[in-house]
């Protein structure tokens, strides 16, 4: 029976936030606009770190791949997000259910990653300042890069492998998403040996990244203080503003998702909330790291003034 149900389910059906149809439009308005920013946004950051020979350093390198995350991270589940607000079947392929949420998957954890590895970037520029030439050198910078990339890859594809491998007793997901857990509910098995896999790898790709970062900013606290005039610490400070804005919003949503009270009435803000993780904050990354930004700003100007004489 169970084979039989596995073997039935050609095609998953979402109905996220089936109670507020009337919104439906509405969403669809504020995704789209929202999605054309990231794009525009994210890929500006990409092509002035490219173009512009002054941000070829290993600050902006990360900040180009957490841009790249960020595109394809939304990519990989809003256009059809979009596409289902204005339709009435919602509908989603089995195949194309177990893409989304590899691409979703991967793009997170390897964003979680990147992050402390950004943070160890900025520990290592205001903490060892004379160093930092030498220690972040594009040869590691590639290979912290790569390492992110291949630990969100390899997290995801056994997620959805034993995600997707499952029997499933129904194809209606109660979610705007091919969201892991949301299918894991359809499951007509012990999931038991997933939750367990799903736990340790949250261990590598949540809890010690975030108490990576505590330490790296800690002592990023630490020597800032020890500096004497008012203006060398706003300096100092002002070099990792950006990315502490951007993890605080990025582990506060998440923080805030999974560990609020649940109630019965609780999950149309469920969803809400995670519409805004994937769309808003991917959507900020840019505009933060642009208006906080010096370097960017300048690259900007430079650029233009470029374009303008040529």
């Amino acid at each position: 029976m169970e084979r039989q149900n596995k073997t039935s389910v050609t095609m998953f059906f979402l109905h996220g936030l089936a109670g507020y149809p009337i919104f439906y439009f509405v969403f669809f308005l504020l995704c789209l606009i929202m999605y054309i920013v990231i794009l525009v946004g994210n890929s500006f950051l990409i092509t002035i770190s490219i173009l512009d020979s002054r941000l070829h350093t290993p600050m902006y390198f990360f900040l180009s791949n957490l841009s790249f995350l960020d595109i394809c991270y939304t990519s990989a589940s809003i256009p059809l997000l979009l596409v289902n607000f204005l339709s009435e079947e919602k509908s989603i392929s089995f195949f194309g259910c177990g893409l989304q949420m590899f691409f979703s998957f991967a793009m997170g954890a390897t964003e979680c990653v990147l992050l402390s590895v950004m943070a160890f970037d900025r520990y290592v520029a205001i903490c060892k300042p004379l160093r930092y030439p030498i220690i972040m050198n594009k040869s590691l910078s590639v290979k912290l890069v790569t390492s992110c990339w291949m630990a969100g890859g390899l997290a995801s594809m056994i997620h959805t492998t034993l995600t997707m491998r499952l029997s499933f007793c129904g194809n209606v997901i109660d979610y705007l998403t091919c969201e892991i857990l949301a299918v894991l509910k359809l499951a007509c098995e012990d999931i038991s040996f997933n939750v367990i896999i799903m736990s340790i790898s949250n261990i590598f790709t949540i809890v010690i990244p975030v108490v990576f970062i505590l330490i790296s900013y800690f002592f990023i606290l630490f020597t800032i203080l020890r500096i004497n005039s008012v203006e060398g610490r706003k300096k100092a400070f002002s070099t990792c503003s950006s990315h502490l804005t951007v993890v605080i919003m990025f582990y506060g949503t998440i923080l805030f998702m999974y560990m609020k009270p649940k109630s019965k009435d609780s999950h149309a803000t469920d969803e809400l909330i995670a519409l805004f993780y994937a769309v808003v904050i991917p959507m900020l990354n840019p505009i933060i790291y642009s208006l906080r930004n010096k370097d960017v700003k300048a690259a900007n100007e430079f650029l233009l003034n470029e374009k303008e004489i040529h």
